[in-house]
This record gives structure tokens, sequence and C-alpha cells, in this order.
């Protein structure tokens, strides 16, 4: 099937946009995506219509109610897992603080965690605050500076008898590294420590099934793939139900709805449902489920295309270093660099004024990266992130403003 490309942007209004008297490349994907059509219209209507809180018998509540259930299948789909164990919040940063607080109850003076240094800091700082508070050793897999991925070679050494909880993100929202989660999760499952997994920066450009990581806790924000600002949680069913939350007192004691703190973001969470029908759309098979996995292949191939090119003329620039893994390692559409005499704040600032490219710098809370690779002093790293939406010829039109850049420098 060739790529629907026109069909797909026609869904993204964002995509209109003009700047300086061009139309706008978005290649900041990685720290938001452009939102589909129908998840604006979602959100529209609900609030047009007559939002509601919960529990009432008044046909309002019972539609919002009726919408959230609909959110939470899809999601459960998306992830292969259950609705049962899908809880909305603000965003996988707040969710991981909630249920951190939450799975460290269990936590006691003489155990351990173990991390990773590949990580967006909302997998790091959560569990380490509440490990800190406790006693607990926390460990970390160290990154493979050279290869840019993470180094397992003593993985073995890292889990003991004594390892509880192992936290590893599915992809680098920085560099692009997919980690290899499910060999990580099969080792701590023979120490019987419980896995919870960062799936913010893979599931808008890949299939991810919980069951075949095997993984316990898996978290994501859904404004990276394609609809509003909301956060979500799954949480393997008997795990979830011996959670105990921090919440207020008459709040449910039951899973899912212990760990959503307060009233949630219902507008959002109906885009929740068409954000993930808009991946389905791009799929077919006899169930959402199907629809969804072969909507991803479509996807992934797409957007790897885009991506070698992108990666492809970039190591031909002179004065430009890449921060990638090699060729045997399997990377999301995430490019960074770093361009030398130029800063990367004044880099991005002059693809926007003068090719109304957007694209972003900094360390994108991949602190510790940046920390190891000694360029957090130096501004970290220059990241272009292709979407769904992206084109060949705005790749050609990226490609082109980094030359005029560094020739002009």
């Amino acid at each position: 099937m060739n790529y629907p490309i026109d069909y797909v942007r026609k869904r993204f209004p964002a995509l209109e946009r003009t700047y300086k008297g061009k139309p706008v490349v978005y290649l900041d994907g990685p720290g938001g995506s452009q939102t589909v059509m129908e998840a604006i219209n979602a959100g529209r209507d609900y609030m047009m219509n007559g939002g509601a809180n919960l529990h009432g018998a008044f046909p309002t509540s019972v539609e919002t109610m009726e919408k959230i259930a609909e959110a939470k299948e899809h999601v459960a789909a998306l992830f292969n897992g259950k609705a049962e164990e899908v809880a909305f919040g603000g965003n996988a940063t707040t969710m991981m603080f909630h249920a951190a607080r939450a799975i460290a109850r269990t936590w006691k003076e003489g155990d351990e965690i173990l991390l990773t240094e590949l990580e967006h800091h909302a997998n790091i700082d959560p569990w380490r605050k509440e490990a800190e508070d406790k006693n607990v050793t926390v460990k970390y897999i160290p990154l493979d500076t050279k290869n840019l991925t993470l180094d397992l070679s003593n993985l073995d050494q890292l889990l003991t008898e004594k390892t509880k909880f192992v936290a590893i993100g599915l992809a680098s929202n920085c560099i692009g590294t997919i980690n290899e989660v499910k060999t990580v999760s099969e080792a701590a499952k023979k120490v019987g420590a419980v896995v919870a997994v960062d799936a913010v920066h893979g599931i808008p450009h890949f299939y991810v099934d919980r069951e075949e990581l095997g993984v316990d806790m898996l978290f994501s924000s859904v404004y990276k793939m394609f609809g509003p600002h909301v956060g979500l949680a799954m949480i393997r069913k008997d795990l979830f139900d011996q959670l105990e939350p921090y919440k207020i007192m008459p709040a449910p004691e039951n899973a899912p709805d212990k760990l959503e703190i307060g009233t949630q973001n219902h507008e959002g969470i109906v885009g929740v449902t068409e954000a993930i029908r808009f991946i389905s759309d791009l799929g077919q098979g006899n169930s959402l489920k199907d629809k969804i996995i072969y909507g991803y292949d479509a996807i992934e191939r797409y957007e790897d295309s885009l991506a070698r090119f992108v990666r492809g003329e970039l190591e031909k620039i002179e004065g430009l270093t890449l921060y990638q893994a090699d060729n045997s390692v399997k990377k999301t559409p995430t490019v960074a660099f770093r361009a030398e005499g130029i800063s990367p704040d004044e880099f991005t600032s002059r693809m926007c004024e003068e090719a109304s490219v957007f694209i972003a710098n900094g360390h994108f809370y991949a602190y510790r990266l940046a920390e190891k690779l000694g360029i957090v002093e130096s501004g970290s790293f220059i990241r272009a992130g292709i979407s769904v939406y992206n084109t060949m010829d705005e790749m050609e039109r990226f490609i082109t403003g980094v030359k005029e850049i560094m020739s002009s420098k």
C-alpha cells in the first residue's frame, strides 16, 4: 500500500499555517505533534453539547462516562491491554509521579531500583525521589556513549534479589534509539521486579504491545500522538489492585479510578479516541487492534524512508555532528545533531526565520544523556523530529535550510 500522505495531511488543520510567507514545516513532533481534526472536533462537540461530571443520572453525565469508557477501550487496543487497566491524567510525567508515590509504599530500606541513563527525566526523577525518601538504592543501566545505546552487558549483575522495580524508556525522545525493552523486562522478571515503561516517544511511530514486551506499568501522553493534552497509565490489573495511591478520602478505591486524581479533562479524553482512530484508519483488518497494527506498519515504513533521507543528507554536510546509533540499531525518525561554530539556539532560530522550518533545541529533559556527552553547557542538541504528516518536499526544504546556514555562519 502506498502511504496516503495527501489524505493524512488533510486531517491536520495546523498544516495550513504559514510563517514569513512560507508554509510551515513542523519538525517538532517529539515535543508535541499537531492535532488531528477529528480530535479537535470531538472536544469542541463535547463542550458544545454540554459537559458534566461523573455518576449523574442525567444525559450529559451518562454520555461523559460512556465517552471515557470508549476512550479506555481504544487505549486498551492501542497497547494490547484491558480497559480496566487504563487511567487518565494530566500527562505522562504527572502519572508517573502519582504511580511512584503509590508503588514506593511497598519499598523498604535495603531494596534496590534500576533506571537507565538514556531517559527523559520523567522516567528517572519520580522513581529516584521516592527511592531517596525510602533509603532505597538507585542503580543505572549505563549509556554506551560510543554507540548511543544502553549497555546491557552487566544487566545480570545490576539486577539482584533486592531489585524491586525497573524503569526503562521505549525510545529516546532525543536521539531516537529504540531500547531493548523486552530483554530488560525478561531479566527483571527473573528477580521478581516490577517493570515500568515510558512509551511517550514510541507511540507516535510504532506499535507497542504491552504483552509482548512483558511490562507491568506503561505511561504515555496523547498530545505526542496527534491528540489533546491527556496523559495515560496502563497498569497490569493484579498490580493496580494492590497499589494505594495518595488521594482524597472519599475518592474511589477501585482501579483504575483510584489513580485518576480529581476531575479529569473530559473534553480532552474524547479526543483520545479520535487520535487512535486516526492510526487505525490507515490500516485494515477485522478488529480495531488489527487496524492499529496495520496502520502503524504503514506509518513506520513511511517515516523511516524520510528519516533515512535526512540522516544521509546531514552526514554529507561538513561541520555537523550527528548523534545516533549505528545502522544495526532501530530508531525512531528523530534526528539530533550539532553544528560547528553556531549554537543550537541560534541555529533553530535561523531555521525558523529563514526557512519557516520549526525545529527545537536543548536537552529535552534527557539531561543525563546530554550530560554524559558533555554538551549541556553548550546548549545540548538540535533536534528534528519527523511525523506522519511530513513530506519529502519538506525534508528537502529542511536540508536546504541546514546547508544555507552552514555556508553562511
